[in-house]
């Protein structure tokens, strides 16, 4: 597997990738039914970077933006996500340890992931081995098609 920056033409295996989790909507803070090309605006046009991993085939993807601007533009955030049939393979850990080192890269000092799910308990697994703090919790903050409103968690790691 290999991680690199992605291009324009990586767009339809990307949207493949991120179309069903955005529908489900189990996981993120986008609308449902968000079209193509907004979902392209949110990940591939307006983040800093955005990469895939990839080996025969593009297998995830993940952005690093700027969280906030003026005095908080050290840190960083990203997103992530990890094609169906690759999951348990090890692509979100590499893809979080990648966009690591490409934001210290990119002059990050910290990254910080606003709407980490309590139902998501394998990726807060993986961020807490990966070293990231919850560093506070949002009662009820998200509504889950399947559990109702869930607390979210805001995770942070110096980078």
């Amino acid at each position: 597997m290999i991680i690199r920056a992605a291009t324009g033409k990586d767009w339809p295996a990307i949207w493949a990738i991120l179309e069903p989790v955005f529908r489900a909507g189990e996981t993120y803070a986008v609308d449902r039914d968000i079209s193509e090309s907004d979902a392209r605006a949110i990940w591939l046009d307006a983040p800093e970077a955005t990469y895939v991993a990839a080996d025969a085939a593009i297998l995830g993807t993940y952005y690093i933006k700027t969280n906030h601007k003026g005095g908080a533009r050290h840190v960083c955030n990203c997103g992530y996500v990890t094609a169906t049939d690759a999951q348990g393979r090890g692509v979100a850990r590499a893809m979080c340890e990648h966009s690591q080192s490409a934001a210290r890269d990119m002059g990050f000092t910290a990254m910080q992931f606003n709407l980490v799910l309590a139902s998501n308990v394998g990726a807060i697994a993986l961020w807490n081995k990966l070293g990231f703090a919850t560093v506070g919790t949002l009662p009820a903050a998200f509504d889950h098609p399947g559990l109702g409103f869930v607390d979210a968690h805001v995770m942070w790691k110096t980078l």
